[in-house]
């Protein structure tokens, strides 16, 4: 079957999550438990004033950042992993869980955090192309974005998730408007922190 070049619509999402409430094991995988550690761990600050999450899905690493943001807006593509999100996140007043479908809709605010995490590669190269500037545009001076994506190759994904990577890494050049901070690679998956240059 051939790779899509057309960004993942919300109804594949609905597909997915009408077969199996968290199809890929968001709260009782050893392997996504030790991701969402070393994504918290990699955040420099020890809070953020405003976060903005896109892809919560069900709301597991969701619940992990909201104790290091003063407000966090988590969104996803599919309404069905939000019904779970928001009974995750109920105890939590400072959490927005919106359905939202990046780059199409974006919330009209700017961000101190936002986190990319397994949605890059959802997207097709244009798309992720507007996705990129309006992470860019709305995140503060000296903003941090941090991405992390499963590396090997998914046939069903317009693309992987070193192409996601190796793009925002363009951005990040001399002169770019992202400096790269940290890179962590595995075995299945890599991490990438970004921070939005302050203009003099």
């Amino acid at each position: 079957m051939p790779t899509p070049q057309t960004t993942l619509d919300k109804a594949y999402f609905d597909r997915v999550y009408q077969a199996n409430n968290d199809p890929w094991s968001f709260a009782t995988s050893d392997y996504e438990r030790q991701k969402y550690e070393a994504t918290i761990a990699a955040l420099p600050n020890p809070q953020y004033e405003y976060a903005f999450e896109i892809g919560c899905s069900i709301g597991v690493l969701t619940q992990m950042l909201a104790e290091r943001c003063g407000r966090l807006l988590a969104v996803d593509a599919s309404e069905l992993p939000l019904r779970t999100a928001r009974e995750r996140l109920a105890m939590y007043p400072n959490v927005t869980i919106r359905q939202m479908k990046i780059p199409d809709e974006f919330p009209d605010t700017s961000f101190d955090l936002i986190l990319l995490s397994e949605v890059g590669y959802y997207l097709s190269m244009p798309d992720l192309t507007r996705a990129r500037q309006l992470l860019i545009d709305h995140l503060r001076p000296n903003g941090h974005l941090l991405l992390v994506h499963w590396t090997p190759f998914v046939h069903d994904y317009p693309l992987t998730g070193d192409q996601v990577h190796d793009f925002f890494l363009e951005s990040a050049q001399p002169n770019g408007p992202l400096m790269h901070l940290t890179n962590q690679r595995e075995s299945t998956y890599r991490l990438d922190l970004f921070q939005k240059v302050e203009k003099p």
